[in-house]
């Protein structure tokens, strides 16, 4: 199983530079194509269509044999572009597609009508059952180690536990950020593994000296959740800031997120604001950080081109 990632993508390694909202470009996902692995840039991160055909197109004039490329769609109804962003991937084509925070159903048939993978981001074997059943040809198995949003499991219990009850590969996301790990996770069963918070302190990506270097100067320990971002929790580096504002949704949130009928506009501006707020931290020097990241950055010691931190990876 441990060659199965490779063989689905006709890569050199076992990794999918995983999309990060505001970092990847194609800047990034063309080293890691030159690497021998996948890259993935999240569709949210272009804000037109144009500008994801156009991403798309010259992501096509650089692939290089032994890589591969994809992009990450939110399919949940927080994100209206999502059925454009679709249609414009398909019509344009890649290698995969990875599906978050949604049913990929819709996804799964119109990529597989024009040859594109789909992989799922799954926490648990109840949704990692569900996306089998939908056609899925891997699963995205986010554990409790992931930058961003994450599982709930331990790396360990959650690829075992897929591993024993699907019969599709299962992609460990979260907690690599050597050879070492990714050696452990493979030994678990997983097929392959999804890296993100390793590359943000990488020269290609496109956010803040600040914010790169923040993954340098913090660790593990400082990695919290907060529920500030977009209502799911999600992984920061604990500034001043995030421990100003707090990582608790506001009582009166929580008490709008129990109403049936406002439940989806509520999700939908607090994704919104927390974008926003995301955004104007990893792209200008501000004191209002919100940065996302995962535990892995407790490897990285310097800012690098992603082709040295492939090669931390793999050898």
């Amino acid at each position: 199983m441990a060659n199965k990632l490779v063989q689905i993508l006709n890569i050199k390694h076992p990794i999918i530079q995983a999309p990060m909202f505001l970092v990847s470009n194609v800047a990034m996902v063309t080293e890691a194509m030159k690497g021998g692995i996948a890259g993935c840039i999240p569709a949210l991160n272009y804000r037109t269509l144009e500008e994801l055909r156009a991403s798309i197109k010259q992501l096509h004039k650089n692939k290089i044999e032994g890589g591969a490329f994809g992009f990450n769609l939110i399919v949940n109804k927080s994100n209206i572009k999502y059925k454009d962003q679709l249609r414009v991937i398909c019509e344009e084509g890649c290698d995969f597609i990875i599906t978050s925070l949604g049913s990929p159903e819709e996804t799964i048939n119109q990529a597989h009508r024009v040859g594109i993978k789909v992989f799922c981001d799954v926490v648990d074997l109840k949704f990692a059952k569900k996306v089998e059943g939908l056609g899925a040809d891997a699963v995205i198995a986010v554990n409790n180690q992931a930058g961003g949003h994450r599982g709930d499991a331990s790396p360990e219990e959650l690829i075992k536990h897929l591993v024993v009850n699907c019969n599709i590969p299962i992609i460990s996301a979260g907690g690599v950020g050597c050879k070492t790990d990714i050696d452990k996770m493979l030994s678990y069963g997983a097929a392959g593994v999804s890296v993100g918070s390793p590359f943000i302190a990488s020269i290609e990506a496109n956010v803040t000296d600040e914010y790169k270097q923040a993954c340098v100067d913090y660790g593990a320990n400082d990695i919290v959740v907060t529920e500030r971002i977009s209502g799911t929790p999600c992984t920061v580096i604990n500034t001043p800031y995030v421990q100003k504002i707090g990582t608790k949704a506001t009582w009166i949130e929580n008490l709008l997120n129990k109403n049936r009928k406002l439940k989806k506009w509520v999700k939908m501006i607090r994704f919104s604001i927390g974008m926003n707020a995301t955004k104007n931290a990893a792209t200008k020097a501000t004191y209002k950080t919100v940065w996302v990241a995962g535990p892995s950055i407790e490897h990285t010691t310097e800012i690098l081109p992603t082709k040295d931190i492939i090669n931390r990876l793999v050898n």
